[in-house]
């Protein structure tokens, strides 16, 4: 059973294999971890059921061994399969009330939102995070809408739940959030588009501790 509570939301990585080119899916996310990775959300657009099964068990195994979260994205299916650590949707995917339902109250449940009533309608219905964004112009997400900077911070003043900044995050922009108060940034070519994958993610939370220095971050 998953300690909600305990979730650290700090740094999220996203996964996109479209940035890794050879390199293994469950080794880079390893590599992530390691680097200070707190929460990983497995995305896989194109791929049949069967392969997403089958790489998620992979993934979930890296993940375990290290305890940390393991998000599946969209596909309930899958996360309930794996019995991973809780499921992300969109605006255009399951409904947040209806997958809490089917997810129980145990399970991690994020929500995709860019404005305010989408925020609150989310709370409302049993998300325990969002995910909000595109809050920079952002190259992985071909439908992601932009977000800005005070719709953000109304929507983190007018919710309890964590709040996730995403989209277009990386080592050169991430100071401009530092007046959000924002629970973590989810990020991935910031992580697997670089060659070294580990130190990727140690800069990352190097500068949210820096930038966020009154919160307890690991290094």
């Amino acid at each position: 059973m998953v300690n909600k509570s305990g979730v650290d939301y700090t740094l999220y990585l996203v996964t996109d294999r479209s940035f890794l080119g050879q390199r293994d899916l469950a080794k880079s996310v390893k590599e992530a971890v390691l680097g200070g990775a707190t929460l990983v959300q497995l995305r896989e657009k194109d791929v049949s059921s069967l392969d997403f099964y089958v790489l998620a068990q992979k993934v979930k195994a890296v993940t375990d061994h290290y305890q940390i979260p393991l998000i599946i994205n969209d596909r309930l299916d899958i996360a309930l399969a794996v019995d991973a650590a809780g499921l992300h949707v969109g605006q255009n995917d399951l409904p947040a009330a209806v997958a809490r339902r089917i997810l129980g109250p145990d399970k991690i449940l994020g929500v995709s939102a860019a404005r305010l009533e989408e925020a609150l309608r989310a709370q409302e219905e049993g998300a325990d995070y969002l995910g909000v964004g595109a809050v920079f112009p952002t190259a992985t997400k071909d439908d992601a809408r932009a977000v800005v900077m005070d719709e953000l911070q109304k929507i983190k003043g007018s919710v309890t739940i964590p709040v996730v900044a995403i989209g277009g995050i990386n080592e050169q922009n991430l100071p401009a959030l530092k007046e959000t108060g924002i629970d973590g940034i989810a990020v991935v070519s910031a992580i697997l588009g670089k060659e070294d994958i580990r130190k990727a993610a140690r800069d990352l939370m190097k500068i949210m501790k820096k930038q966020f220095p009154s919160r307890s971050l690991p290094i």
